[in-house]
Order: structure tokens, then C-alpha cells, then sequence
């Protein structure tokens, strides 16, 4: 027994953990796997978005007409660009008689090309 060499225990080494292990135990200010700044509100659920209805077919319009700026400035953006299907819910034959009635009141001046500065 007088050979074994007893070591005093080192408590910095238990104090500190090593560089590359992980804290054990909960994530600091919430639900594990939950964002920083989220709301936490939503349960895990998706966010529920309707279904975009065309709106010329909901109302049975058959014909756009380019002379109709009221009705075109909607589907016209303020930068000048034609707003696409998936933001407006317009059908695909209704979008491309949209865009033709605009690229019409375009070139007549009744529609900007462009935003105005």
C-alpha cells in the first residue's frame, strides 16, 4: 500500500467542461427545437392560407378589355411589373388574357411601362 500515490482531485477539470461537449439539460428560454423569438403561439401547426379564387370566373366575365384600366391597374404592381398568378389567384387562361389586355393598354399609353419617378 505505501507504493499507490494518491492524486489530490484537480477542480478545475471538473468544474469546466471540455471544448467540444455540450451542456446536458434544457435549452435556455424554452421548448427544445423551438426559435429564438418565436411566439410559440402556432402549436407546430402550419399557417392555414385560403385557396385564391379567380376572380373572372367566380364572376363569369368572358372578356377583358384592355380599355378597362381600373380593372388592369390591379393586376399591374406600382413598380410597373404585371403581378403573377400565385399572388393574384387568377386562372391561367384569365392571366394570359390579363397580361395581353395590359401589354395592349401599354401600348397605347394607357398603362405605364414603368414606375413613375
Amino acid at each position: 500500500m505505501a507504493d499507490e500515490i494518491t492524486k489530490p482531485a484537480a477542480p478545475e477539470q471538473a468544474a469546466a467542461p471540455e471544448a467540444g461537449a455540450r451542456p446536458s439539460g434544457p435549452r435556455p428560454g424554452g421548448r427544445p427545437g423551438q426559435r429564438p423569438g418565436g411566439s410559440g403561439r402556432d402549436g407546430g401547426r402550419k399557417f392555414f392560407r385560403r385557396k385564391k379564387v379567380c376572380k373572372f370566373c367566380t364572376e363569369k366575365i368572358d372578356n377583358i378589355n384592355y380599355k378597362d384600366v381600373r380593372l388592369l391597374s390591379g393586376f399591374v404592381a406600382e413598380s410597373g411589373k404585371i403581378v403573377p398568378r400565385r399572388l393574384t389567384g387568377v386562372c391561367t387562361p384569365h392571366q394570359r388574357r390579363v397580361t395581353e389586355a395590359i401589354k395592349q393598354a401599354r401600348n397605347i399609353a394607357l398603362l405605364p411601362f414603368a414606375a413613375g419617378h
